[in-house]
């Protein structure tokens, strides 16, 4: 491990594709469904569809578009809006809360358990995801995930990679800019935090996006750490 990072105390994790599969876990559910409603649709197409207006959706509240508006919520509205799109009219409304729900109940990258429990005897580990309370609470109870704390974006009530939600997480910790390793698949969210002093660690998720996409994991040399998986991330670290 790089002497510069001896000082870190504590992990911070982006959630969404860096430590669950919501690609896979949409997909498999929307197939269950499918099979129970007689339902023919690209499950695949639906969620990458529901995943590509995340970022548009939190980004109307940022803007003062919406108020203040936890990602629940601007999921479900997204959901309706797909539905509708996809020709599916089939599905009752605690059917469709049921399915919006499926963000509380996305599966782990199977190095994601694993390597937690071993970064967790020796750093604080935390989330930092633009996901409410809420729903990190119900998936880290659904996947087994060894969280010591669960920060969210909902708390600083702005979503990343705006500074406040960075500067909450460090306030809530007590600790340093230094002392704190934001830990991501997503280079934007890593710079966001370098920025503010965070050390950085880019964890590549190759198939985030599904087999068939061709993603850029081309490191930032800035970056504090690369590493293939959370394993790794732990032998880096000297865990």
């Amino acid at each position: 491990m790089k002497e510069a990072l001896e000082g870190v105390k504590a992990l911070a994790f982006d959630v969404f594709g860096t430590v669950v599969d919501y690609r896979t876990t949409i997909i498999t559910e929307g197939e269950r469904l499918a099979e129970d409603k007689g339902i023919e649709i690209d499950w695949a197409a639906f969620a990458d569809a529901w995943r590509g207006r995340y970022r548009p959706a939190m980004d109307r509240v940022m803007r003062g578009e919406l108020p203040w508006t936890n990602l629940d919520a601007l999921h479900r509205t997204t959901l309706d809006e797909l539905l509708a799109e996809f020709g599916v009219r089939e599905l009752s409304e605690g059917e469709k809360n049921h399915l919006n729900g499926v963000w509380h109940r996305l599966r782990p990258w199977g190095d994601s358990v694993p390597g937690l429990l071993r970064l967790k005897t020796r750093f604080v580990l935390a989330t930092l995801s633009n996901g409410n309370v809420r729903l990190l609470v119900d998936m880290a109870k659904n996947a087994g995930l060894p969280w010591d704390l669960v920060f969210s974006a909902e708390l600083a009530r702005a979503y990343k990679p705006d500074p406040r939600a960075y500067r909450m997480l460090q306030e809530l910790l007590m600790l340093g800019p230094d002392e704190i390793m934001m830990v991501a698949a997503h280079q934007s969210d890593l710079r966001a935090a370098q920025e503010l002093g965070f050390r950085t660690a880019f964890v590549m998720r190759p198939l985030e996006h599904g087999p068939q996409a061709v993603p850029n994991l081309r490191a930032d040399p800035s970056l504090d750490v690369v590493a293939t998986d959370f394993v790794d991330l732990a032998r880096q670290l000297r865990v």
